[in-house]
């Protein structure tokens, strides 16, 4: 059952230092209006500029998710993201002072109170949703990391780790129930490395802000405590540091046995909020890390769009059919008698990949002189049939046909095979190659009965409405 979507009853501030950049920020959250989602703003730049949290505005991985828009980066953002899907926060504003969240203690505790300060209330609009229907996969074979979704009617999600280093071991975990065991179980999961990463890690411009307060430091090197402290006081850390003896830097204790591999599901959660909609999926992951994570969102990213498409459009979901004839009229602008496309049967937005189908028949008003004595279906058109096809996977990049009109710029290497006649069925794959300030580029090969009929490189242009006419 869908739930309403929340935001914050009123704003509550934090101050503190950021992980990586050890910058001192204020961070505000704000309520938000209803589908707006997770939105950063950097107050300190001119017109305080947004970053959408969405992972086709992440820019950088090292450590952390870095997202982007412009000159305006928000470092470090999983932590905060974790504590907004595990409160069941929707629509938030975030505001920053500076270019990262305070790291608190390391984990999404101090955000969860902030949150817990404030309240939470319910919005008028259904919760967004991605229900996974099938397995969606991401394999790393040289790191030995996969991470697949499963259709479930829950958001789970199974972490194991294992990092072949004595000093961590294998550990896993397991979330069942966001809103039972997220606060208790995983928010208070905090970040962590190895010794032997320290020193490189501050010295590649991260962890500037890392303290023995906000990090658990896996003793896995030898080192005198003398060493310890001059290598700590190189990076700016004083304190009495001492390599302790319970595996971890001034025998810091766990909060957890296997808090490590909480603190990587934490990252997930986090990390995954970038998708735009909650999940309902079991998620098994092994080996996570901040790259599988992002990529494998944006696999899902993907299978959201598709679903968001067709459940916009397609009313009466059929099988074998994507997006049928009374679909298709109101995503494309064309009717009688320029409407080339009678049916979608595949929509792969991942893959920037469509098909389509286009029923030859000898009704159609082309044929009284093309040819009278020869009915022969027109190249022209059948170029045009696989632009129209072709141009419906903009639905999937965020063009509103309601809004904008797709032209018709150019095309190459076109080539025809095969007489196209009534009675045919012209089936039309089409791949985009690039989508880029406003002009898409498209791969097309249209066929009938297996055969190749048609091929072409074809371009147009996305232009507003009021421009076109």
């Amino acid at each position: 059952m869908t739930s309403k979507q929340k935001t914050l009853k009123e704003a509550v501030t934090m101050d503190g230092v950021g992980l990586h950049t050890g910058n001192l920020t204020t961070m505000t959250f704000r309520p938000a209006a209803e589908n707006s989602g997770y939105r950063f703003i950097r107050t300190d730049l001119a017109g305080s500029p947004e970053v959408p949290a969405l992972v086709d505005n992440v820019v950088d991985i090292a450590r952390g998710t870095t997202i982007a828009v412009g000159e305006a980066r928000i470092h470090t953002v999983e932590h905060v993201l974790a504590a907004m899907v595990g409160m069941g926060v929707d629509n938030c504003i975030i505001e920053l002072s500076n270019n990262e969240p305070p790291v608190g203690d390391g984990s999404s505790l101090p955000y969860v109170e902030m949150i817990q300060k404030v309240g939470l209330v319910d919005q008028a609009q259904d919760r967004q949703e991605l229900v996974v229907e099938a397995p969606i996969r991401y394999l790393d074979e040289a790191r030995g990391t996969e991470i697949v979704a499963l259709p479930n009617d829950k958001y789970r999600v199974t972490v194991m780790v294992d990092y072949k280093n004595p000093a961590l071991g294998s550990q896993h975990t397991g979330l069942f129930d966001l809103d039972s065991e997220f606060v208790t179980e995983f928010a208070p999961a905090r970040t962590f490395c190895f010794l032997h990463e320290v020193e490189a890690l501050f010295s590649q411009g991260l962890i500037q802000g890392g303290n023995l307060n906000n990090a658990i430091v896996i003793v896995d090197k030898e080192m005198s405590n003398e060493e310890l402290r001059a290598t700590l006081k190189r990076m700016g850390v004083e304190g009495n540091a001492v390599m302790g003896t319970n595996g971890i830097l001034n025998n810091n204790e766990l909060r957890f046995k296997n808090e490590p591999a909480r603190h990587k599901l934490l990252d997930m959660i986090g990390d995954f909020a970038l998708i735009g909609a909650r999940l309902r999926a079991q998620v098994l992951a092994a080996r996570p890390g901040h790259s599988a994570n992002i990529e494998f969102a944006r696999k899902v990213r993907r299978q959201y769009e598709k679903q968001q498409s067709v459940r916009r459009y397609q009313k009466s979901p059929t099988e074998g059919v994507v997006f049928d004839i009374n679909a298709i009229i109101k995503m494309l602008p064309h009717r009688y008698p320029f409407l080339m496309v009678d049916r979608i049967t595949d929509y792969d937005p991942e893959n920037n990949r469509i098909v389509g189908v286009k029923n030859i028949t000898f009704n159609e008003p082309q044929f009284t002189g093309h040819f009278p004595d020869r009915p022969i279906f027109p190249g022209v058109l059948i170029l045009e049939a696989m632009a129209q096809t072709g141009c419906l996977l903009l639905m999937s990049k965020g063009v509103d046909p309601d809004k904008k009109l797709v032209l018709f710029t150019g095309m190459n290497n076109v080539k025809f095979r095969k007489e196209v006649t009534p009675g045919d069925q012209l089936v039309m794959e089409l791949e985009m190659t690039r989508f880029r300030f406003n002009i898409c580029h498209l791969v097309g090969k249209a066929y009938v009965d297996g055969k190749l009929a048609a091929e072409a490189e074809l371009s147009a242009a996305v232009v507003d409405r009021g421009v076109a006419s």
